[in-house]
């Protein structure tokens, strides 16, 4: 394989990687259209069943729990505590008309 085709692979890998990005919903995009919400565990929900708000949700999750575990670890907590401290506070934080978990339902806040 020349260099010229290692770059044109390249360029394509890229091109192909930004065009996914432009496509997929950001997270502000999905709160927005009510896609998703903060659950009363300290994550974010999926309210309404849609592939693209779920794969954001999956994601912010992942990276959520890494850092609640770091903060657990950190300030000698159990990971439930974090997550409580966590949900309070992201809860507290929603916009007014986004999405939140109460008692097991998702209402507006």
């Amino acid at each position: 394989m020349t260099i010229k085709n290692k770059l044109s692979i390249a360029t394509l890998i890229s091109a192909v990687c930004l065009s996914f990005s432009a496509w997929a919903i950001s997270l502000d995009d999905a709160k927005n259209q009510g896609l998703v919400g903060e659950d009363s565990s300290g994550y974010l929900g999926l309210v309404v069943q849609n592939s693209e708000a779920k794969a954001v949700v999956e994601e912010i999750n992942a990276k959520r729990k890494a850092q609640y575990l770091k903060l657990a670890k950190k300030n000698d907590l159990s990971l439930a505590q974090v997550e409580a401290l966590a949900a309070a506070k992201t809860i507290e934080k929603t916009k007014s008309g986004h999405y939140i978990e109460v008692n097991g339902n998702w209402v507006k806040k």
